[in-house]
């Protein structure tokens, strides 16, 4: 195999990411070519790399919502602003984030139309005019969108003007059902996240100074990052009957009366990707969970003399053949020596690699490489179908009990608040605290350490004490 004469260098060094996670972060996005910077401040280029990893993501949870009996809509992107005036509390939330359309064309609009920061609004409206009896109850719907908030530090992925995600919206007879709707998707982002995201997370509600503007209650999930810092990988709210008497959702019930709904909002968003990155990444570039990574396995041909290359290819056929219905790319560039791909898809984060030459050929075989550690294991071709889905099964188990013993050794607890204290003053990761909902101690907390209360998990209590998890967060 011939050596590259383009003017493309090898795969170039990363930043460490105990020298600098921060930069590591940035580079690792750009050099594997998942984003990259658009012209307008704080927005990004998703590339076809990172959009397949948003795709897979997006088929996963997709299932998932729909299993718990939700359906797809799309409401409108532009919000009039009369809309969003009618709940005070939820303008106040995102007035400082809100982009406006003020012209179409040349002339001046009678009316300011918001980009969506969130849909409660249109979707209220809405459902005003669908809802009319009990029996049109529940409404269970989601959509898949874009939305933008107008982000003064922006960072790809993780904070950007313009975002993918999907947000559910629920209405509901009783608040009984509210609550146990916001709990039921609750429990699907933490399943989500831990199965086929490989990221353990707590689940449990928010403080109320955290909590989603307009909302009852606000729950969500938690997820550590490779650098200690806390992200928040998805929320769930309890919105009550707050936006159904703002926006007169009421329905007749058996008897007659007219009665608000209770809703619920949901939602996760392409930050997702940037917390695939940071938990699982290292030094050397990424590290994707199989289930999502858009390559699960690569086949890298090797030979050295011009004769061995027709073999060793109609070989590879074979073991692309033998994959069955998994995402395996054969990379047979001749621009590029085995050693350059072999650097390119361990930044890439793929799962497995599968080296072929001549030797593997004779004894018709492939050799697999884990990129979790590197790992080599000769598989038999006619065991290939089998054996395959079993490396990237262990892979995946591997990535999340890595990452969950990440987070055990990063998380301590904390007796008082001047425990609390000191331990920020030297370290990150998650302290938990008992808890009893003082505002102010939350406020003091903030202001000394940085730090805020991400959730309170249910299974985390001492006794019958609650514990709030704290940390610094992105």
């Amino acid at each position: 195999m011939t050596e590259s004469v383009s003017k493309k260098q090898f795969v170039e060094d990363l930043t460490d990411q105990s020298d600098d996670f921060s930069r590591w972060y940035n580079e690792v996005v750009r050099k594997a070519q998942l984003a990259d910077y658009a012209p307008v401040r704080g927005c990004m280029v998703i590339r076809p790399y990172g959009f397949g990893m948003w795709e897979n993501m997006q088929a996963k949870l997709d299932a998932r919502i729909k299993a718990t009996g939700h359906q797809n809509a799309y409401f409108p992107m532009l919000i009039p602003e009369s809309l969003l005036q009618l709940e005070a509390d939820h303008v106040k939330g995102f007035a400082p984030e809100c982009a406006w359309v003020t012209h179409g064309g040349h002339d001046v609009l009678e009316e300011r139309l918001a980009i969506r920061p969130t849909s409660e609004a249109i979707i209220g409206h809405m459902y005003s005019r669908w809802i009319e009896s009990y029996r049109d109850l529940p409404v269970l719907l989601n959509q898949w969108c874009n939305v933008m908030r107008w982000e003064k530090v922006t960072r790809l992925f993780l904070r950007t003007t313009e975002f993918l995600w999907q947000e559910g919206h629920t209405a509901h007879a009783t608040a009984e059902d509210a609550q146990a709707e916001t709990l039921r998707m609750l429990e699907v982002y933490r399943a989500f996240a831990e199965e086929d995201l490989a990221i353990p997370v707590h689940a449990g509600r928010k403080s109320e100074a955290e909590k989603f503007a307009g909302a009852e209650m606000t729950y969500s999930v938690e997820a550590l990052m490779r650098d200690g810092k806390a992200l928040q990988a998805g929320t769930s709210h309890n919105l009550g009957q707050h936006f159904a008497k703002v926006f007169d959702i009421t329905y007749q019930d058996e008897a007659g009366a007219r009665q608000h709904v209770w809703q619920t909002s949901w939602g996760v968003s392409t930050r997702l990707i940037g917390a695939l990155v940071m938990v699982h990444g290292d030094d050397q570039g990424l590290q994707l969970p199989p289930r999502v990574a858009p390559i699960q396995a690569v086949v890298v041909p090797i030979w050295r003399k011009d004769e061995e290359r027709a073999q060793v290819l109609e070989f590879v056929d074979r073991v692309r053949a033998a994959s069955g219905g998994l995402r395996v790319h054969v990379d047979d560039r001749d621009q590029y020596t085995p050693g350059w791909k072999y650097n390119e898809y361990e930044l890439r984060g793929v799962p497995v690699r599968l080296e072929v030459g001549p030797r593997d050929v004779a004894q018709s075989s492939v050799m697999s490489v884990r990129r979790l550690d590197r790992k080599k294991e000769p598989i038999a071709l006619d065991r290939l179908a089998t054996r395959l889905p079993e490396l990237l099964d262990e892979v995946q188990r591997a990535l999340f009990d890595r990452a969950r013993t990440f987070r055990e050794e990063n998380t301590v607890r904390a007796r008082t608040v001047e425990e609390l204290e000191a331990h920020f003053e030297e370290r990150r990761g998650f302290v938990a605290l008992p808890w009893n909902d003082d505002p102010a101690v939350e406020a003091r907390i903030k202001e000394r350490t940085g730090a805020t209360l991400r959730c309170v998990p249910a299974g985390l209590s001492e006794g019958n004490t609650p514990v709030a998890l704290f940390a610094r967060a992105y």
